[in-house]
């Protein structure tokens, strides 16, 4: 079975998620446990745990159908000491969070090298960090995004997310994320038949489709290989639909959550619908 659905926003408190996923129809969801654009965050109350597991039950969802996303602020793989420190006691803070409201995976961009360091010594500064994470919290999964490579960004390539899970010591903690737009813009073409066929069957291959933990299901406005971070809605950008059928079809992709970031919230109650009808 597929699950899916979209990155649903946490307006008025996180226990809201639930009902905003259910309303549009979907089948997981993904969301901010803080505010994403700020270092500080106000702690949740036990009546705000209460709300969500509550909410969680009501709506139908287990914590295998939930994505949770770190801040856009950290950077595991910063070179310069103290801002990495700042991230990786903020992203320790997150864990924790995901933790309390119960739910078992946080997926995170896996961070940059700034153009200071060679990547694979930022790399080494990612792995330091997921395992003192690992090492602080209890049965919450590190779930690594695959990125276009935008920058300095790490993680744009398969060989370098299983750098990362190499070094890792609780490897089986670690999971992983594919985001259609972002592997695309790294230079997977995934267009066709017969390229998603040979990209995935790198995935599976270099990472393992044992460390699927999630997908973000985007279309791209950027051009291929072009390693530019831009979203589209299904079918409007340069992926096309054909792509997200293939996924809807493939078994390895399920009982993993599916999540829409498309870029126009208020169809993506139709989009959850289509992707369902591909399913079939």
């Amino acid at each position: 079975m597929k699950y899916i659905g979209a990155h649903v926003s946490t307006a008025g408190g996180v226990f809201n998620a639930p009902v905003n996923a259910k309303q549009i129809g979907a089948t997981a969801f993904a969301l901010f446990t803080k505010n994403q654009r700020q270092w500080q965050s106000k702690p949740l109350t036990p009546e705000d745990v209460k709300q969500f597991r509550e909410q969680m039950e009501l709506c139908g969802y287990e914590p295998f159908q939930v994505l949770p996303h770190d801040s856009y602020l950290i950077n595991l793989g910063n070179p310069d000491p103290e801002k990495r420190k700042r991230s990786l006691a903020s992203f320790i803070h997150e864990m924790q969070r995901v933790q309390v409201l119960g739910l078992d995976r946080l997926n995170f961009h896996p961070g940059a090298h700034m153009k200071i360091v060679d990547p694979s010594e930022s790399i080494r500064y990612v792995a330091e960090g997921l395992n003192q994470a690992l090492a602080e919290t209890d049965g919450v999964s590190a779930v690594i995004e695959t990125t276009a490579g935008q920058g300095s960004a790490l993680g744009r390539t398969f060989e370098e997310i299983a750098a990362i899970i190499d070094l890792v010591q609780q490897k089986e903690r670690i999971g992983v994320c594919i985001d259609t737009c972002h592997i695309f813009a790294a230079g997977y073409d995934i267009r066709n038949e017969e390229t998603y066929g040979a990209t995935m069957e790198q995935f599976g291959s270099i990472v393992g489709f044992d460390k699927l933990m999630g997908a973000h299901l985007n279309d791209a406005k950027s051009e291929f290989s072009s390693r530019v971070d831009r979203h589209h809605s299904l079918g409007k950008g340069n992926i096309g639909l054909d792509t997200f059928s293939l996924l809807m079809k493939d078994p390895r992709f399920d009982t993993v959550p599916l999540i829409l970031e498309t870029i126009d919230s208020d169809i993506w109650g139709d989009e959850i619908a289509l992707l369902k009808d591909m399913a079939k």
